[in-house]
């Protein structure tokens, strides 16, 4: 058999093998799954932008809340000297005083409390907005790896096809044939036999010299021709 015929069937096949890789790494979900990802590393540097505001209001909070833990303290205490049975009226004006003035401290520390409240919860809601969000962006994505690897599996099984076709063609052609069009192939970009059709190289699309043409029609079939613009081997019938 016409070795180079063969070829063409062999080029045939590996470029349905490029063809397949292109169309694997050219998956658009593996675009919407970057995009989907990226939208996540934002999400999540927002969230720990905001989850730091609330630490620092939490942090007040916390503040305040023992600041009135201590206070109330101070006032239980108070209150059990003044009730402890002193008849001192200068002692226990004094206390008055004090417990009076440790109440008004508490009042002004439960404002600020409350405000500090009032901050927190649109932080508390835009957290949850934030959260939601995140949860739909991870389920997009767990959907998108999952037909990610559908379609990959997909493009294996064809691909497996195409190699099992592959070797059975390369099995009855002429070894040094082989190597040649490997070759040439590696050299040029995955195409290393065309047809030749009507003077013009099928890979290339130059329009051979009427004198190359004319030498090309009186060769054997099998006998190797090179397209003498790209360097291709030509395949005639």
């Amino acid at each position: 058999m016409n070795p180079w015929k063969q070829l063409l069937d062999v080029q045939a096949l590996d470029t349905s093998l490029t063809q397949l890789d292109h169309r694997e790494r050219q998956l658009p979900a593996r675009a919407e799954l970057v995009e989907v990802e990226d939208q996540l590393a934002a999400l999540r540097a927002e969230v720990a932008a905001v989850e730091g505001d609330k630490h620092v209001l939490d942090k007040e909070q916390k503040r305040i809340e023992d600041e009135i833990a201590s206070i109330e303290d101070k006032i239980a205490s108070a209150d059990r000297q003044l009730y402890s049975g002193s008849s001192d009226v200068k002692e226990l004006q004094a206390l008055q005083d004090e417990i009076a003035a440790l109440k008004r401290r508490i009042s002004g520390l439960e404002d600020q409390e409350l405000e500090l409240m009032e901050q927190v919860e649109p932080i508390d809601a835009r957290l949850a907005g934030l959260a939601e969000r995140q949860a739909e962006l991870d389920q997009r994505a767990v959907a998108l790896t999952a037909g990610i690897a559908e379609a990959e599996a997909d493009i294996d099984r064809e691909r497996n096809e195409v190699r099992d076709r592959r070797a059975e063609v390369v099995g009855d052609i002429d070894p040094g044939a082989l190597q040649e069009y490997e070759t040439v192939r590696g050299r040029l970009g995955g195409v290393a036999v065309a047809r030749l059709e009507h003077g013009s190289c099928g890979a290339c699309h130059m329009k051979l010299s009427a004198v190359e043409h004319d030498r090309i029609l009186h060769l054997s079939p099998e006998e190797p021709v090179r397209c003498e613009d790209c360097g291709r081997f030509l395949v005639r019938d």
